[in-house]
């Protein structure tokens, strides 16, 4: 067995104890989903701080950003404004959210809206939405993972090729099943620790060997250091660029992964403070872009030892790559199991909070609404399994190109969420039955924007008297859905149709 090897095993192997023995940590009733769903909602602003870093810094940012950076040069640093604008929305919308579901007794952001807008049909297509958009999100995990075993030569032939994958996802089912959403908060300190190192070793090792600083931009070309100039009566990149961000970091903030986060913690202030502290993984991530100019002098894709490699998986293969060209195999081994449990910790998440979604807002609610609290987990629990085996046979059964392409579309349907969700924290103006007409409209819009450039890109170019205004489609779908509301709304009103009542100023809590 070589050292890379050797090690990546020994901390699978310690991050699966952990994972195992999260279920004795911090002690609580696990047959409540309070406590395997949200941890109790008792983690603190360190644990929690380590907890949204790895819901929100999943190990394909690690791949997919510096290749991105690699292939198209500036670009790929759209994800450093678009974190940095998340956590200000943050620190405003959360605390308000996490205080109403703690008084309640929420567990999902659709709970929430389903009781505010007092209608069923609403938080199902909010609770459906999450699920939808977490599935290729947890997949595009298992891509994470895909491209790290290739880097180790792990893998077999014919109808074994993927057993190793298979096997590290049957290990994060099995201890996500006991110890729920405990198990991804202890690893997720594990996974910042290889993380923060990896990173650190690679930006001051890697330049030594590329003429510093100075010799990696002297040799990249202007063309993938800045954006090219628009042509007239056309905003260009620019406008892309930057509603990629704002929209990204909008999309973000209502994925259940990040909701789930959130409400696991257990003041308000907890979550006012990560939104401050969090930043300091956008450092990190800016230095992680920087890998994929490093990648791209040392013309990695050119070298013949990792020819199969960029073959299989194209750009995502710079960052395993360009660390088997410049360090020893076992910080090889190291830096790829950073990678690998930096996928686990994200799709652990993810298929807890699509659990929560599943169990609260369709089982409970439309199959079983008399559910005891034990039989609510254990659905819970069986959920969660089946969302993984979901997006198991998803990364394997379809080329990658489709899994990315879904969790493209996934951004653009989580976004269509956030007038019921972020709306209905201020006011509850919008008519329930405006919001289920916004939402679907904005659905339509955004996916038709996105199939007009054949699923290859969410930049949609929107042409407005004469002039070209490309941006990120899901924005423009939650301006079709704004608007869609909006009328809605005043029409229904006119008609005088029935508005429910807001079960979240009840004198007692509804049942959740």
């Amino acid at each position: 067995m070589n050292a890379a090897l050797a090690v990546f095993l020994a901390l699978f192997l310690l991050v699966t104890g952990l994972g195992f023995w999260a279920s004795h940590w911090r002690p609580g009733d696990l047959r409540i989903l309070n406590e395997w769903g949200l941890g109790g909602q008792r983690f603190g602003s360190v644990v929690t701080w380590f907890l949204l870093g790895g819901d929100i810094y999943t190990a394909y940012t690690f791949i997919a950003v510096p290749a991105l950076v690699f292939g198209q040069g500036a670009l790929g640093f759209f994800a450093l404004p678009y974190t940095i604008v998340l956590y200000p929305l943050m620190f405003v919308i959360m605390p308000k959210l996490w205080t109403i579901a703690r008084e309640r007794g929420y567990i999902t952001a659709a709970d929430f809206v389903e009781h505010k807008f007092d209608c069923r049909t609403l938080g199902l297509l909010v609770a459906a939405t999450g699920i939808l958009a977490t599935m290729p999100y947890i997949a595009l995990q298992l891509v994470g993972i895909q491209v790290v075993l290739a880097g180790l030569n792990l893998g077999g032939t014919g109808a074994w090729a993927d057993a190793p994958l298979i096997i590290a996802f049957v290990i994060l089912a099995a201890y996500t099943y006991t110890g729920g959403l405990r198990a991804p908060a202890l690893i997720a300190i594990v996974k910042d620790i290889l993380i923060y190192t990896t990173v650190l070793a690679a930006i001051i090792v890697i330049p030594t060997h590329l003429g510093g600083w100075a010799g990696i931009f002297g040799h990249i070309p202007a063309a993938k250091l800045t954006f090219p100039t628009p042509p007239p009566h056309n905003t260009g990149i620019y406008s892309g660029y930057a509603t990629l961000a704002l929209g990204s970091a909008l999309a973000l903030l209502m994925y259940p992964h990040t909701v789930t986060g959130v409400l696991s913690a257990k003041s308000r202030g907890v979550i006012q403070r990560n939104a401050i502290f969090l930043p300091a993984y956008s450092f990190i991530l800016g230095l992680l872009a920087l890998l994929g100019y490093m990648a791209y002098v040392a013309h990695v894709n050119t070298l013949p030892q990792f020819q199969a490699g960029f073959k299989a998986y194209g750009p995502n293969y710079a960052v395993p790559a360009l660390l088997m060209r410049f360090f020893p195999p076992w910080f090889v081994g190291f830096a790829f199991a950073a990678i690998t449990i930096g996928a686990l910790v994200p799709a652990a998440i993810m298929s807890v909070a699509a659990a929560n979604l599943f169990t609260r807002n369709i089982y409970k609610t439309f199959l079983h609404p008399e559910v005891s609290q034990a039989g609510e987990t254990r659905v819970a629990k069986i959920a969660s399994l089946f969302v993984k085996l979901g997006a198991l046979a998803f990364v394997l059964g379809i080329p990658e190109q489709y899994a990315i392409m879904f969790q493209l579309l996934g951004g653009i349907w989580i976004i269509q969420t956030f007038p019921a969700i972020v709306i209905g924290l201020y006011t509850r103006w919008p008519h329930r039955y405006a919001l289920i007409l916004g939402w679907a409209a904005g659905m339509a819009a955004g996916t038709a924007m996105a199939a007009s450039t054949s699923f290859k890109s969410v930049i949609y170019p929107l042409v407005i008297a004469g002039h070209t205004i490309p941006a990120y489609a899901a924005l423009y779908a939650l301006c079709v859905n704004l608007a869609v509301m909006v009328l809605a709304t005043w029409v229904l009103n006119v008609l005088r149709v029935g508005t429910g009542r807001d079960g979240t100023l009840d004198a007692q809590p509804r049942s959740a």
